[in-house]
């Protein structure tokens, strides 16, 4: 059985698969080892919903607060749910999941776009360690991906108009959801022909597959309307958003007896499904047909490892995890527990010598950096709710806020590298640096700075507590070493720890010292190494 071999390793272990480390955590993981931890990370059932956010603080309900028009529910429910609570692993999966299967806040325009952004969450959490080709539905029949992606409402081809069905969600499924812009080898590379890359798909695929998603609208049968308050709008009860969208039209408001879905052959990518098939069947034979594309394992297997360990995975790597991908162990494809386990516990995910790697990690995100901060530090809302809004802001804010993706590009590309830098000397990609400029390099650490001192800032909200770090401040040594730990990893070089004693050792400490002045030694080195660069690059 594999096990880390020093509380570093285990550190660094939780940094990759969860949302932070603790002393806790790194003792579970070096007692159990790797593979028994994560299998009960796995069957940890998910105890905080989306749903149930919404629900036990009435902000599902039609009534002055005019909830239903509000996107703002959204960003405090999934703040919610990233800085506190349990189920650290799931979240930090469904996040990965959520930059890849996108769908954006920013982008939905439908009453109740805080359950609706809900439920898409609920989705991730609930696939994380599911099938793929499960999720894959899911995220295609969810209304909030229908809004965004123009899914709900996508008509038949009407000769006499000039109509045809919209393209969008058939694109982007093939795109980004599911096989590429390029056929690939088994490990991740492109498939060569003569010399050159070859296209995975068509505009004839796009169009022919487009009639797949015709006929689709919200599932509004039986649900209760309620007076807009101060007005004659009947608003829907938000369950709508949380139920998949039909092709049924009895389940439609208002009712009709024949649908839009298109009744023509549709063909794309080898396949034909028969003229007048139905429009559930189509979707069934469409997403078997993508499921089972050879493309799927590598493309979505590279990206998630991106997304969780190194933005430059060796083929052989992307390799090993498109083949749990294609073969569990069991016979089964797709199956996501077995693909994210084979992700973490890679033998280049846990090679200790990629540490000193320079090609080797990825640049943190500055939503996961500040989520990191907020549970370490056993981050508490005071009002109960999580205010926290959208913190896209660059300048006043982190520059990137989840579920609020600016396209269904994601916040970066996969394939992103800095241009005339030694990155792209080297010929590495770097996604993340896709957020890096002058404006946010400036605005991540003033906002830190207020996060950390409790000034004003977006997170007014959040109160953080120190108090493990006050209680040994007095030691500056011991001080860093937990801060080096729990934050990084133990990545820290000495000469960045030895910068940052300094400057903790600037607040001068006495036994007769206030713990205001130990609260501030502490708070200088959290600042700093956050700030640090050593930090930033996760290993």
């Amino acid at each position: 059985m594999r096990k880390p071999q020093t509380d570093a390793e285990a550190a660094g272990f939780l940094l990759k698969a969860s949302l932070s480390a603790s002393t806790g955590a790194i003792a579970e993981l070096r007692s159990e080892g790797y593979e028994p931890w994560l299998d009960r990370q796995f069957a940890a059932a998910n105890a905080q919903t989306a749903r149930g956010y919404f629900a036990d603080r009435g902000l599902d309900r039609v009534d002055a607060n005019r909830f239903y028009n509000s996107a703002i529910i959204g960003d405090y429910m999934i703040w919610s749910q990233l800085l506190s609570g349990g189920n650290p692993v799931r979240k930090r999966i469904a996040f990965a999941l959520s930059e890849f299967f996108v769908a954006s806040l920013s982008g939905i325009n439908l009453t109740w776009r805080g359950p609706a952004i809900g439920e898409y969450w609920d989705i991730l959490n609930r696939q994380a360690f599911g099938n793929f080709r499960e999720l894959l539905q899911d995220i295609t029949l969810n209304p909030a991906m229908g809004v965004f992606l123009n899914t709900r409402g996508n008509r038949a081809a009407d000769p006499r108009t000039g109509r045809v069905p919209d393209e969008n969600y058939a694109r982007e499924v093939m795109q980004l959801f599911t096989i590429g812009l390029f056929e690939l080898n088994a490990d991740g590379t492109n498939r060569l022909v003569n010399g050159s890359p070859v296209e995975s798909y068509t505009s004839e695929d796009v169009t022919g597959l487009a009639k797949v998603f015709t006929g689709y609208d919200f599932d509004l049968a039986g649900l209760a309307f309620t007076p807009e308050v101060g007005g004659t709008r009947q608003i829907p009860d938000a369950e709508y958003t949380r139920r998949p969208m039909t092709a049924d039209p009895a389940r439609w408001v208002p009712a009709r007896t024949t649908g839009f879905h298109s009744p023509e052959a549709k063909t794309f990518l080898g396949m034909t499904i028969p003229a007048g098939t139905g429009a559930a069947e189509s979707l069934r034979r469409a997403l078997d047909h993508l499921f089972n594309h050879p493309n799927v394992g590598p493309f979505f297997a590279r990206q998630m490892i991106q997304r969780l360990v190194t933005s430059n995975p060796s083929p052989a790597y992307v390799g090993r995890v498109a083949a749990i991908f294609a073969n569990n162990g069991q016979g089964r494809r797709g199956d996501l527990g077995a693909v994210f386990k084979a992700i973490l516990t890679d033998t280049e995910a846990l090679d200790p010598a990629n540490v000193a790697n320079p090609n080797f990690g990825k640049l943190r995100e500055p939503v996961l950096r500040y989520v990191q901060l907020a549970r370490t530090f056993g981050a508490r809302s005071n009002s109960g709710n999580w205010l926290i809004g959208d913190l896209s802001d660059q300048a006043s804010a982190l520059g990137q806020s989840p579920l609020r993706s600016p396209s269904v590009f994601n916040f970066f590309r996969p394939g992103y590298f800095p241009a005339n830098t030694e990155i792209a000397n080297r010929g590495l990609l770097a996604p993340e640096f896709q957020l890096v400029n002058e404006t946010s390099v400036a605005g991540y650490v003033n906002f830190l700075e207020r996060a950390i001192t409790g000034g004003r800032t977006p997170v007014a909200d959040i109160a953080l507590d120190f108090a493990a770090e006050v209680a040994i401040a007095q030691d500056s040594t011991a001080l860093i070493d937990r801060l080096d730990l729990l934050l990084t990893g133990r990545q820290l070089s000495q000469s960045v720890r030895d910068t940052i004693r300094t400057a903790m050792e600037d607040v001068a400490l006495t036994a007769s010292s206030t713990n205001a002045d130990r609260l501030r030694r502490v708070q200088i080195g959290a600042l700093l190494i956050l700030a640090s660069t050593d930090y930033l690059i996760q290993k």
